[in-house]
C-alpha cells in the first residue's frame, strides 16, 4: 500500500498537492452528507405522505407488507440517513440502506433494465454500492462515531 508522499509525488500538477493535502479529508464526509440528506429526503417524503398512503402506494408496486413495512422504510431512510450525515452509528444505518437498495435494485427494479429512465435498477444499485462503501469505511473523519473513539 502506497502512503501520501508517493502519491504526492505523481500529481500532474504539484503545487496541487497543498490543496489536496487540505481537500482530501472532507472527501468523506462530503460523500457521506450527500448520501445521507439523499436517504432522510426520501425518508420526509414518506412521512409527509403519511404511513397509510406510503402503505398504499407500497402495495399498489407489489409490496405486500402494509403499515409496518412503510414505518419501517420511514426509519431506515429517515434516521439511518440523518445519522449517516453526522456519522453515528454510520456503518449499522448505511448497511440498513444498502440492504434497502439491494432488495429494490433486484426486487422491484431489475427487470425494467439498467435505465432510471425507464424505472430500471441504475439509481437503486449505484447508492447501494455507496451506502455499502460508507458501511465499510464507517464515519472516519469528522464525524460523531470519530469524536466518540467508537464505531459498530
Amino acid at each position: 500500500m502506497s502512503d501520501n508522499t508517493s502519491a504526492r509525488q505523481k500529481l500532474f500538477i504539484p503545487s496541487l498537492a497543498g490543496f489536496y493535502e487540505w481537500a482530501v479529508p472532507l472527501a468523506w464526509p462530503i460523500l457521506r452528507f450527500g448520501c445521507g440528506w439523499l436517504f432522510l429526503v426520501h425518508g420526509w417524503g414518506k412521512w409527509m405522505r403519511g404511513m397509510d398512503a406510503q402503505a398504499g402506494q407500497l402495495a399498489k408496486s407489489g409490496w405486500p407488507w402494509g403499515l409496518w413495512f412503510a414505518a419501517f422504510l420511514f426509519i431506515v431512510e429517515f434516521v439511518g440517513g440523518a445519522a449517516i450525515v453526522v456519522g453515528f452509528t454510520t456503518r449499522f444505518w448505511a448497511a440498513a440502506c444498502a440492504i434497502e437498495m439491494a432488495v429494490l435494485t433486484f426486487y422491484q427494479y431489475w427487470g425494467n433494465g439498467f435505465s432510471w429512465l425507464k424505472q430500471g435498477y441504475e439509481f437503486t444499485l449505484l447508492w447501494g454500492f455507496v451506502c455499502l462503501a460508507i458501511a465499510l469505511r464507517g464515519g472516519a473523519e469528522y464525524s460523531i462515531d470519530r469524536a466518540l473513539g467508537r464505531e459498530l
